[in-house]
């Protein structure tokens, strides 16, 4: 007898943009201009996929289990960051690939936050926040690189400048 099982995950990458503090308050994003490019962006870009890294993979594994001292991805450990580097995802990658232009954020109020099979983690960037090109993504248990990074997402989105705040959120749904 062949007993097959199989989970499908679904991952979505969703950057809202709000051209100043006032929109953000509204709850109502809007078309900003690119930094660098002068390009308008959308309010909205969803981005499918990631990849879970190696490290993050563990962690989950070891809080499956109740193994060692993993640390969460909750309200109190988690960080979602964003970076400048374009290397392509791979599996072994222990922190965002930018040098120097990497922000980890802690989550929003009550995220993360699970529905039937879906958890979904949010980071607000403020005005002064992460201006420059957003071009990787991830979540973390920790505010830097020194905690283990779940996935990594690379995906151009544009360049945040002063004044704008945008929000970084990633549902992963299991099924």
């Amino acid at each position: 007898m062949n007993l097959q099982e199989s989970i499908t995950m679904t991952k979505k990458w969703t950057v809202r943009r709000y051209a100043d503090q006032g929109a953000f308050e509204a709850g109502t994003p809007t078309p900003v201009v690119d930094a660098l490019t002068g390009e308008l962006l959308p309010a909205i870009s969803e981005v499918s996929g990631n990849l879970l890294l190696n490290e993050g993979i563990g962690e989950l594994l070891d809080l499956a289990c109740g193994l060692g001292t993993p640390t969460s991805f909750s309200n109190a450990n988690a960080y979602i960051g964003v970076g400048d580097s374009a290397t392509a995802e791979a599996a072994s990658q222990t922190d965002l690939q930018a040098s120097t232009n990497k922000t980890y954020k802690a989550m929003a109020a009550s995220y993360p936050s699970r529905s039937a099979q879906t958890v979904t983690w949010r980071a607000v960037f403020g005005s002064s926040d992460a201006n420059y090109a957003w071009q990787e993504f991830s979540v973390a248990n920790a505010s830097s690189g020194t905690g283990k990074n779940l996935n990594r997402k690379v995906s151009n989105q544009g360049t945040k400048a002063s004044g704008q705040t945008w929000t970084l959120d990633l549902a992963i749904t299991l099924s």
